[in-house]
């Protein structure tokens, strides 16, 4: 089992890489280097999650439909195809946007909607054949191998990317991303080796929900829509710096591509400390009291990166960025748990998608309205930083409006109303699904 966790890990992986060039690297280059929108970039960079609904679809269609035997492993190999595409061609259509706008536009969304799709087509192809390879048992312990060896490959293809930026050409971007496209599909297709067994028949049926399904789910249980909103408002705080972090770290410090993509790698470190200590504190802190020192202390690293800019200092930046990186996992941590409470045995599958369906609608609205904000400010003032800023300080406030909610959360008062809880193992359990 072992190695099947290893070989999970590395489709994990696989696809995680072609996520991290785009998310680091090019939304930088399309802003600053091409002058491009941050709105039309945070659009195109929220594909994946406009397009998330489908999975439900996809989930439903591979049950049903298996390839030459395999239900699962040719639909995340097909996802792997498509999300190498959209890395390979992503750095071509954006110069071609600088240079041609309407056909950059066309066949952008092409190439950014084919990595949206394979994304979605692999992840949930993926996570199903993870819960049914290691059943509920050791499920739990399957996604955590496979989370931390998503962590560790997001900070070493950031810093390899830094490496081969170094220095910055169109070329250099072009041929980076091909690399590591490439490396990607190799790890992908070894992940894929004899792990899924043809011609299988899983133990038990997986719960799918669509989105009109979760939507009732949160309208009839008052605790669980103001959690959801709560969700919502933190997370789009925490994951709306997305698009916007490496650029401006080029407008108010002048930092060089291989710099700003470097931001990346350091953030995915404390991240990877936090969840860490988050993770070691849960049976010692209250998951609320975390919840609020992630929020307190997320907010804390937005104020220091906002002064960074006022004061052109790049160390209190790169504070800002160590500290948001602190205060993502002690958020994730403390968030996950928080999440299994307001969780019932009846409809795990149903509470299970509607956190989902909070991480990708805020993933979405935090990426858009930041692009959005960006543009607007900077229209308005004719003042690019202000711009970076504004977004800045509204995640902020967003952040201590997430903490005002969260004093009116009670996981008592949600059993109250739904009648139900789970033990300390069946949470273990669960936690690889949310």
């Amino acid at each position: 089992m072992f190695l099947k966790r290893i070989q999970l890990g590395f489709i994990h992986v696989a696809l995680t890489m072609t996520l991290v060039p785009m998310n680091s690297a090019l939304n930088r280059v399309m802003i600053n280097e091409l002058a491009l929108s941050a709105t039309l970039v945070a659009i195109l960079a929220s594909l994946p999650f406009l397009f998330s609904p489908v999975q439900v679809a996809i989930g439903a269609f591979s049950d049903r439909n298996p390839i030459f035997g395999w239900r699962r492993t040719p639909y995340i190999f097909i996802g792997l195809l498509f999300c190498a595409a959209g890395l390979f061609f992503s750095p071509r259509i954006a110069y071609l946007l600088a240079e041609n706008f309407t056909a950059g536009l066309f066949l952008g969304i092409l190439t950014f909607g084919a990595w949206g799709v394979g994304y979605n087509f692999a992840s949930v192809s993926y996570f199903s054949l993870a819960t049914e390879i290691s059943g509920e048992k050791g499920r739990s312990r399957t996604i955590a191998v496979m989370f931390f060896m998503m962590v560790v490959s997001i900070i070493f293809t950031s810093l390899a990317l830094s490496n081969m930026l170094e220095p910055f050409s169109r070329a250099a971007l072009e041929s980076s991303f091909a690399l590591i496209g490439a490396i990607a599909l190799v790890l992908g297709f070894l992940g894929l080796i004899k792990l899924e067994v043809r011609n299988s028949v899983p133990e038990s049926k997986e719960e799918r929900h669509d989105w009109r399904e979760m939507y009732r789910g949160l309208r009839d249980t008052p605790q669980v829509m103001l959690f959801f909103r709560y969700l919502i408002l933190m997370l789009v705080a925490i994951l709306g710096q997305d698009v916007l972090l490496e650029p401006f770290g080029a407008v108010a410090f002048d930092l060089s591509v291989a710099e700003t993509t470097r931001i990346t790698s350091i953030w995915g470190t404390f991240f990877l400390l936090s969840l860490s200590l988050g993770g070691a504190l849960e049976n010692r802190v209250s998951k609320f009291k975390q919840a609020k020192i992630g929020g307190w202390t997320g907010a804390a690293a937005f104020l220091l990166i906002v002064l960074s800019g006022s004061l052109q200092s790049s160390s209190l930046f790169y504070s800002g960025v160590v500290i948001l990186g602190l205060a993502t996992g002690l958020a994730t941590v403390s968030n996950l748990s928080l999440m299994l409470d307001m969780t019932t045995k009846e409809r795990v599958g149903l509470f299970v998608g509607i956190w989902g369906m909070a991480n990708a609608l805020a993933r979405l609205v935090g990426n858009v309205l930041s692009g959005v904000v960006r543009d607007s400010v900077a229209s308005l003032t004719g003042n690019a930083l202000a711009g970076y800023q504004t977004v800045f300080v509204i995640e902020l406030l967003l952040l201590l409006s997430s903490l005002w909610l969260l004093r009116s959360i009670s996981v008592s008062r949600f059993q109250s109303q739904t009648g139900d809880q789970f033990t300390v193992t069946e949470r273990a359990a669960l936690a690889g699904e949310s």
